[in-house]
């Protein structure tokens, strides 16, 4: 038998030298586990600068800026719909007093009307019915207008203390120039603005004149509310846009102390307008210049809003009307814009804030055009993660926006009588992203007859359709009047 040897044994577990592997045997770098990972080009500075995607960054930086662009829009907007509703205490302050003081001062009620012989003659019933005990009411009609000029001769038959009229001659023809051709002939020292069509409560002067003696301001502006709301799928709309505006946007530009007027039931010293030579003739906006105008000398504007004495319009009567007078509106906007007489304005602030709300049309334009854009190419366009989060923050306010006009819509049915049905809330929330391009063409179309000179005055037409429905009339709410003088 052979004996064992131990130095095989001690050979066989002895450690291998190490061997340096000859140049042509080096692994490849890319073989080699968690090395290398980057492109070896991005260490390379001049490589790294050429490789860059400029087109890319571009897009994707434009995307993040009209994502937060849109998101302080949405926010600014959301939070002047909310103003009045942000304590118990503002929202009381909106409203008229309860008990008006006795009357002191006297009315002038200014009612141009152009081709109105269809709602003009009730307004003026209505606006003769003010219990208020010094009003003179002045309606007028053009040289070329011989059906309304028949209707408004009959109420001034009717009510010969009252009601006057005065023939505008002026070529060519405009609201602005109809009020301004009658301001001469007002007694009253306090001037107020009504359209052909409004429903006017019997006791609004009274609140107003009470208005006026509690404030001491110069503009009080009073509430006005569309009606139809079932008439057109973006009457609805519409509707909510006025009860949003008017209960609480214009309080807080009041509060700012500039405050584009609304076109009626505004009221306004007498010696105000005559200091300022009356209304802007050229301008498509008159109302809004007019309230930046008194705005930017200091003048007091307040503002009250009371369901029950909010006068009652109708929304314009066919898809074609509404988009003319959102042009109109638009480029009225703009003129105001170019004019600029909110530079007057004393604070910095003051006048960044105007700049801003008065450019606001434009921008809520350019938002409904760039909601979709933005989610076409978020959806179709390969985009970076965090990017595409980035796109989406707009989308927070817009859904409390359309949750906000839900709930207004709830309340506008409460508040005037309104039956609102499953149906209107659907029609609603559908017709968020059309109406929203629907303003959009609007401004855009504003804009080139800006820059085309256009500036000829675009009527809308009127057909009384707020006086229809379940919505009460003048007459309705001129009864416990009558009754009480009766007794």
């Amino acid at each position: 038998m052979t004996p064992l040897s131990l130095r095989p044994f001690e050979n066989d577990t002895a450690p291998n030298p190490l061997l340096t592997p000859a140049p042509d045997q080096a692994p490849a770098p890319d073989s080699v586990p968690n090395r290398n990972v980057l492109d070896p080009g991005l260490t390379d500075a001049t490589q790294n600068a050429t490789s860059v995607d400029w087109a890319a960054v571009v897009g994707y930086s434009g995307l993040v800026l009209v994502a937060f662009t849109l998101t302080i829009i949405a926010v600014t907007t959301l939070w002047w719909m909310l103003y009045a509703w942000r304590s118990k205490t503002t929202y009381d302050s909106t409203a008229f007093s309860k008990e008006p003081h006795a009357p002191r001062h006297t009315f002038t009620l200014l009612v141009p009307g152009r081709h109105e012989e269809e709602v003009m003659g009730q307004t003026l019933d209505a606006l003769a019915a003010q219990t208020h005990p010094d009003v003179q009411i002045i309606a007028i009609v053009g040289d070329d207008d011989p059906g309304t000029t028949a209707v408004v001769r009959a109420a001034a038959a009717r009510h010969p203390d009252r009601i006057e009229v005065v023939v505008d001659d002026s070529v060519p023809k405009n609201k602005p120039k109809a009020l301004n051709r009658a301001l001469p002939y007002a007694a009253g020292s306090i001037i107020g603005v009504f359209d052909a069509e409004d429903e006017v409560h019997p006791e609004l002067l009274r609140h107003i004149d009470s208005r006026f003696t509690e404030t001491g301001a110069t503009v009080v502006q009073g509430g006005v509310q569309l009606m139809n709301f079932r008439t057109t799928w973006w009457s609805l709309r519409n509707v909510l846009e006025y009860y949003f505006w008017f209960r609480s946007r214009l309080h807080f530009h009041a509060g700012a102390r500039f405050i584009p007027l609304g076109g009626n039931t505004v009221f306004v010293k007498k010696d105000a307008l005559v200091r300022n030579d009356g209304w802007d003739a050229e301008c498509l906006a008159e109302d809004c210049e007019l309230g930046v105008r008194l705005s930017s000398q200091g003048e007091k504007v307040v503002v009250a809003y009371s369901p029950e004495y909010v006068t009652r319009e109708e929304t314009p009567g066919t898809l074609k009307s509404f988009y003319k007078q959102r042009t109109r509106w638009n480029q009225g906007f703009l003129q105001v814009l170019r004019k600029g007489e909110w530079r007057a304005l004393p604070n910095r602030s003051q006048r960044l804030f105007a700049r801003y709300m008065l450019a606001m049309p434009f921008l809520q334009a350019a938002t409904g055009l760039l909601i979709p854009l933005s989610v076409f190419l978020i959806l179709v366009v390969k985009v970076p993660t965090v990017v595409a989060l980035l796109t989406f923050i707009p989308l927070a306010p817009t859904l409390v926006t359309v949750a906000v006009e839900i709930a207004g819509l709830g309340e506008f049915g409460r508040l005037y009588g309104q039956k609102v049905r499953v149906l209107d809330y659907v029609r609603l929330v559908l017709g968020t992203i059309p109406f929203q391009v629907l303003l959009a063409g609007a401004a855009i179309r504003a804009v080139f007859r800006e820059l085309r000179g256009e500036r000829g005055w675009e009527k809308t037409e009127h057909t009384g359709a707020h006086r229809e429905g379940d919505a009460p009339t003048v007459d309705a709410r001129l009864s416990p009047i009558r009754e009480e003088v009766a007794a």
